[in-house]
């Protein structure tokens, strides 16, 4: 309001100001109504026009503006929604020196889990802040192409085995199938639920919210350019980036071809393939694997590594192999590709080997690449490494002081719920306030594999290799009454323990609802001193019939073996 009293008495008697109205304006702000007037200091006479403004676009103060003059005696002016031609005037020229139009405490670019946690922390302090979103809705490439769409085909298709598995219904002759069209059609509804309730968290805590692609101008100054090539400048005080990460894609593979996929693109698969080759074993690529050969699809699955997933323990990572061995899934172990070969109707794979493969499409799934290729970090002396990435200290500061990162956008441990805390935390440390948790650590590791798996804390590998006297506790999921009821007896929960103290070094789970499992070491983990001992399952009662009730029988296993 101040900016229009200071456009229309600046330009003294019978004068009024036409603000042009931005076509695409922000979609969160309310639609105002101003009275815009003009008057002479030693008359009464008053005109009025009524216009239709945003707020938001009011404030920028950076308005162009025409005048027109009127000198007419005693009249009443219709209202009118008027539109004209822009131009600069005066007004808008001296407007420019003046306090940036945009001005926020913060500015977070990107609306996935880190950019989320970094904008919800600093909202509820009080901040005034704003969030920049490259595409049309929110939540980042964990909402709308990874760990959402993944997981809600994951769980379509272990329901499906489930019930294909269980003698209940396989006696009976009522087994059923789908395709990979029918589960992504569930998936797409999770996604839109999702996406509907990250909305309105910004709604909710009053967050701005911009569409188009983030760039910087200088360190606390960005350019917003929208689809349709018009642009907004913003600046902030800090600026957090949590822009995430894409597939990497190498340049001699024609990722355009119908037959060849992205671990994005693959959701827009839109035929039912009988075959398909996965480059790339790491969590994507045997979730996929998982996935596509519960759907009946045969799968050859390459691995650049000796093993599966070997930063699992080993036992764990074997006994992924083994299923998905078990189940018919190919794997070839230390294999490079050397070319892929596209036709109308398949997709030749050729290894360095001398190996070469044919299916009906190829998904490559070998690595990610950090997204800050558009940001032009030379205009504040940022540089991202050969991945994309971005270097941070313990409170997720970059080199430059007011600017932060999270997420896959400074690599590991690249998952969702690191990167939400990363979020978190970074927002404290842009408060001033002295983080509980400057990095995030041992969180759990949560594989969506078919079964599941789940880690916190060290490997038998690692225990080892640190000369730690450790003890293994077991509970074999077959053995509980509950996988029996529900027929999942795949499965194994590992307790790693101190011989000596007890303390629990360990957990690793795998099988049906490991990633739930998980939690219950995880807290007693984080206990302090005595509090922290394989003791407390044993001494502790879990209804019954449970999968929880592994943990008692893991921690009876474990304390018989010492002596």
């Amino acid at each position: 309001m101040d900016a229009i009293a200071e456009l229309v008495t600046s330009n003294g008697v019978n004068t009024f100001f036409i603000f042009i109205i931005c076509k695409k304006p922000h979609k969160s702000m309310l639609m105002w109504f101003f009275l815009i007037y003009s008057w002479n200091d030693t008359s009464s006479k008053v005109v009025i026009l009524e216009f239709v403004v945003r707020l938001d676009f009011i404030l920028r103060l950076n308005i162009q503006t025409t005048s027109l003059n009127y000198h007419g005696g005693d009249c009443d002016f219709k209202r009118h929604i008027i539109e004209v031609t822009i131009r600069e005037s005066n007004m808008a020229t001296k407007q420019k020196t003046k306090a940036p139009l945009y001005h926020y405490d913060a500015i977070v670019i990107g609306t996935g889990p880190g950019g989320e946690g970094v904008a919800m922390q600093l909202a509820k302090a009080g901040k005034k802040v704003a969030v920049v979103e490259r595409y049309e809705a929110v939540g980042g490439g964990c909402t709308h192409w990874g760990t959402i769409p993944s997981k809600a085909l994951r769980h379509s298709v272990s329901r499906l085995i489930e019930y294909n598995s269980s003698p209940l219904f396989a006696d009976n002759h009522l087994s059923k199938s789908l395709t990979f069209s029918d589960i992504m059609r569930h998936a797409s509804g999770v996604v839109k639920s999702q996406t509907r309730l990250r909305s309105s968290f910004y709604d909710r805590n009053r967050v701005t919210l911009f569409h188009g692609e983030a760039s910087f101008v200088d360190a606390h100054t960005l350019e917003i350019t929208r689809k349709d090539g018009s642009k907004d400048t913003v600046t902030a005080g800090q600026i957090a980036i949590a822009t995430g990460s894409r597939p990497y894609c190498p340049k001699d593979i024609d990722f355009n071809h119908p037959r060849i996929y992205n671990s994005d693109t693959i959701l827009s698969l839109d035929h039912d393939p009988k075959s398909i080759i996965i480059y790339g074993a790491g969590v994507i690529g045997s979730e996929y694997a998982s996935i596509f050969r519960g759907l009946g699809v045969k799968v050859d699955l390459v691995n650049m590594r000796d093993r599966l997933l070997s930063f699992l323990d080993d036992e764990i990572s074997d006994a992924l192999s083994y299923h998905l061995w078990n189940n018919g899934v190919l794997i070839r172990h230390n294999e490079t590709y050397s070319s892929v070969e596209a036709t109308d109707d398949s997709v030749i794979l050729n290894l360095e080997s001398g190996k070469r493969m044919r299916a009906d499409c190829l998904l490559f799934a070998n690595g990610r690449t950090g997204n800050t290729d558009t940001l032009k970090l030379e205009n504040i002396g940022l540089k991202a490494d050969g991945r994309g990435q971005l270097r941070v200290n313990e409170n997720y500061q970059t080199d430059v002081e007011n600017i932060f990162a999270v997420g896959d956008v400074i690599g590991y441990p690249s998952l969702a719920s690191a990167a939400y805390n990363q979020g978190r935390f970074a927002a404290e440390a842009m408060l001033g306030i002295k983080t509980h948790s400057a990095l995030v650590e041992d969180i759990p590791s949560g594989i969506y594999t078919i079964p599941e798996i789940s880690s916190v804390g060290k490997t038998e590998q690692e225990l080892t290799a640190a000369k730690v006297p450790y003890e293994v506790g077991r509970a074999q999921f077959k053995h509980l009454a509950r996988a029996q009821i529900a027929s999942t007896q795949t499965g194994s929960l590992k307790i790693l323990f101190h011989r000596e103290t007890k303390e629990i070094l360990g957990i690793h789970c795998f099988g049906e609802r490991a990633s739930e499992i998980v939690h219950i070491g995880q807290a007693i983990m984080q206990q302090k001193g005595e509090g922290n001992t394989i003791d407390y399952f044993v001494n502790t009662t879990f209804n019954y019939p449970t999968m929880a009730e592994a943990y008692r029988v893991a921690a009876i296993n474990g304390l018989n073996r010492i002596f």
